[in-house]
């Protein structure tokens, strides 16, 4: 009889660790936003959070206020920022490939060795941005704002900056083989 109860009681610890478990692997929930790929969060309130490594493929932050993000080393592939305030946003070595920034706010955010092919920030606002060392292959500029910006090292091969303002950007080392510069205010003239 003992040699039941002892096995029933181990059992049933078993099951509570198991459940324990289970409760510790939801994924985090911000001011109603759950952070996982492909979450659905236009207009959300996700200031100051810290979303750092987190993959966030295909998410939806249209209009989202994401001031002070921490996004650094996420997977932002195919993510939706447009009209999202991104404004000090820590998005260094994140990877966001096709995502789209249109008209994004993204003053002062730090993209350092971003990987950023064929993202859209047509209409973008990255005054004071650093992208230092950030790959921007066939990414779309077009009517962005980049004053002032760090494109120290950058790899921007074949992007659209027609009608960029690329004024006082520092451009140490960039490389726009094959840009589109029509239109463009402060663009390299030697390419």
């Amino acid at each position: 009889m003992l040699r039941y109860l002892i096995v029933a009681m181990m059992s049933m610890a078993t099951v509570a660790t198991h459940v324990a478990a289970d409760e510790g692997n939801d994924p985090p929930v911000i001011n109603g936003c759950a952070i996982w790929s492909h979450t659905r969060c236009p207009g959300a309130d996700l200031r100051h959070a810290d979303l750092s490594g987190k993959n966030l493929a295909g998410a939806d932050f249209r209009g989202a206020n994401m001031a002070r993000v921490d996004l650094r080393g996420a997977m932002l592939a195919g993510a939706n920022f447009d009209g999202a305030d991104l404004t000090g946003a820590r998005m260094s070595k994140a990877s966001a490939p096709t995502a789209t920034f249109r008209k994004a706010r993204l003053v002062g955010a730090d993209l350092e060795f971003a990987r950023l092919f064929r993202a859209d920030f047509t209409d973008a606002d990255l005054t004071a941005a650093n992208l230092e060392a950030a790959k921007a292959n066939f990414a779309w500029f077009e009517r962005a704002r980049l004053v002032d910006a760090n494109l120290q090292e950058a790899k921007l091969y074949t992007v659209n900056l027609r009608g960029a303002d690329l004024s006082g950007t520092y451009r140490r080392y960039a490389v726009f083989q094959d840009a589109d510069f029509t239109g463009c205010t402060g663009c390299p003239t030697d390419w």
